[in-house]
């Protein structure tokens, strides 16, 4: 299972909310860059860049820092976060990001999703199924669509789909523990995913749990940058399972 750090931006700060408001944001370093090599160091290889400013305005804004931690480390980077035109995803790619996670999108508008996904593949393109109470949410945790999480993973994996991030938007960033039962569901329900957990990871104990129900990838955030999993765990995690 991949170890993906998270790298939450605003204003070109590394921050992090909880349950996606805003009016919780916590800024733990003034330098994204910083962090990333932090990350490096400790062998970690895949980092998770989300543009929290992008998915408020609903197109790409810290597109530089993105640039700066792809020219500057060997990280391979997935980005997200107000990805809603093709010029976004140009800008994205050329910034750096080796994948790109599109959530709100695949949502509102099915056909350029698939048209990103038919034009640079299943290994580029992510689908990012963030679920609140089991119903997708979009635009930056904003707002509520009455689509079921299963379903919609479902319809996707169907046509193509491979990377699928899904966070409980419920546990994002509250230090209470992963969405165990929401994984293990999608996943026994969806033949051939490549599924990314993501959210309310809180101790390292959590790590193995989710790499047995069979995750490819989990995203970690506030659980590395409050102490709760050091870097030390995560390398050795790393070379234990490689």
């Amino acid at each position: 299972m991949r170890i993906i750090p998270a790298i939450d931006i605003i204003d070109g700060k590394c921050v992090r909310l909880s349950k996606g408001d805003y009016n919780t944001k916590k800024v733990y370093n003034e330098n994204p860059l910083e962090v990333a090599k932090q990350f490096e160091a400790a062998g970690i290889k895949h980092l998770h860049v989300v543009d929290l400013d992008g998915a408020k305005s609903k197109h790409i804004v810290n597109y530089k820092v993105l640039e700066q931690i792809a020219t500057k480390t060997s990280l391979h980077i997935d980005f997200g976060g107000g990805l809603k035109s093709d010029e976004d995803l140009k800008i994205a790619f050329e910034s750096g990001a080796e994948q790109i996670t599109g959530g709100s999108i695949a949502v509102s508008e099915p056909t350029k999703f698939m048209s990103w996904l038919e034009t640079y593949g299943a290994n580029k393109i992510i689908l990012g199924a963030d679920a609140k109470d089991r119903k997708i949410a979009i635009n930056g945790w904003q707002e509520d669509s009455e689509r079921a999480i299963l379903p919609f993973i479902k319809s996707y994996l169907e046509q193509g789909v491979s990377y699928v991030i899904c966070t409980d938007i419920s546990k994002d960033g509250m230090l209470q523990g992963p969405s165990f039962d929401l994984y293990q569901e999608i996943l026994e329900n969806s033949e051939g995913i490549k599924l990314i957990a993501s959210g309310g990871i809180s101790k390292f104990e959590e790590l193995p749990q989710l790499a047995l129900l069979g995750c490819e990838g989990t995203i970690i955030g506030k659980a590395i940058y409050e102490g709760n999993i050091t870097l030390k765990q995560l390398e050795d995690f790393i070379l234990e399972t490689n």
